[in-house]
């Protein structure tokens, strides 16, 4: 897998309409292509995700951007790579940073599957072809507008509402739901606002949510297992995981019973992988999550949850719940309640050079081997 040049594209894509959290207000996604071109001419991409912001996690993209220039590359540039599995090792002496790593490790993955001539799918255990998804829904100012706007989603055939929610905008908006929609899988995103109002959790407990997700502050694992033992509705925890020892961590104390798995925040596919397994050997259900990704994280993580573990409908909307364009020339669709998985080489999408161009700045070379010479 010798490289030939690695480059980052800046680009930025306006939301449809804000998202609001606990944590703030989003209006446009910012983010990073990052390109990395083999000697024999194939091409990797991955996604920088990280926020803007150091809200979500410690992580921001102008950090991320420094490490992967000044930390990442002199690693990868400088082993000799063979596959994939090992970037993730390589990248071990580097405290942190997820995102940074995810999007270059994710690239490498692509670019693997592209000179094997692959689809990223075929290196998992199992695939489906289509999934069911489900959407994520901002808090909003009003009830009726929120249940309009649940009621489309729902008559998209979205399986699954997560509502965002913060102290005073919880209640009433998740039991207007429930009875405007009995039948539908809804869930809760606190974001970790409830430090201090567990008695508001406790409150939700007769909606029939199948899950709360992340309602303490990071690393209060010890107080996610007191709400938990005193909660019957299943805690799933999301900022919280970072690697696969944090499930066997969760697990033991009962922090919860449920994980939103996010590849970038745990460091791209392989340690992804780890913790799908991790959560099999501990009985925890496992699902995976979005970071407002473009068409090409978008595809990757399609990809990987067609793998049998996921059976929970994640957080993989169509690219035309959040955005209305894309960079790619084939951007996720709904159809009949369902998402058909990417099949073509790589993560299987081409990227729009033209959206590109318009939603990106100039491409900025990052690495470039002067005289690269294929090894045998």
């Amino acid at each position: 897998m010798d490289i030939k040049k690695i480059e980052s594209i800046a680009c930025r894509l306006p939301l449809r309409q804000p998202f609001v959290t606990s944590y703030g207000q989003l209006n446009e996604k910012a983010f990073d292509i990052i390109r990395i071109t083999a000697a024999d001419g194939n091409v990797g991409f991955g996604e920088l995700v990280a926020f803007e912001q150091p809200d979500y996690i410690e992580e921001t993209l102008f950090s991320a951007r420094q490490v992967i220039c000044q930390q990442l590359l002199p690693l990868l540039t400088a082993t000799p790579i063979d596959h994939p599995d090992q970037v993730s090792s390589l990248f071990s002496v580097v405290q942190g940073n997820a995102m940074a790593k995810s999007a270059v490790e994710t690239a490498m993955w692509d670019l693997y599957a592209k000179q094997a001539g692959r689809s990223i799918t075929d290196f998992y255990p199992t695939q489906r072809g289509k999934i069911a998804v489900g959407v994520s829904v901002g808090i909003q100012p009003a009830t009726d507008r929120l249940l309009d706007q649940v009621g489309q989603y729902v008559a998209q055939g979205y399986k699954r509402i997560k509502l965002k929610i913060k102290p005073g905008l919880d209640r009433e908006p998740l039991a207007a739901i429930r009875a405007r929609f009995p039948e539908v899988l809804l869930m809760a995103d606190a974001n970790g606002a409830y430090v201090g109002h567990e008695e508001m959790l406790l409150a939700l407990d007769d909606l029939g949510l199948v899950m709360v997700e992340q309602p303490l502050r990071v690393r209060d694992l010890t107080g996610h297992a007191a709400l938990q033992k005193n909660m019957r509705t299943p805690l799933c925890l999301d900022e919280d995981i970072r690697c696969a020892e944090d499930i066997a961590t969760v697990a033991a104390l009962g922090s919860c019973r449920a994980i939103n798995l996010k590849i970038p925040r745990v460091g791209g596919i392989t340690e992804a992988q780890k913790i799908v397994t991790a959560c099999a050997d501990n009985g925890l259900t496992v699902w995976l999550g979005g970071m407002f990704e473009s068409g090409v994280g978008r595809a990757m993580n399609l990809q990987f949850a067609s793998q049998a573990p996921f059976q929970f409908p994640g957080d993989l909307s169509a690219a035309d719940r959040y955005y209305y364009d894309d960079i790619v020339t084939q951007p996720a669709v709904m159809e009949n309640g369902l998402i058909t998985v990417p099949s073509g080489l790589g993560f299987g999408v081409t990227l729009d050079e033209e959206k590109l161009t318009r939603y990106g700045q100039a491409p900025h070379i990052i690495f470039e081997q002067k005289n690269s010479i294929p090894r045998a």
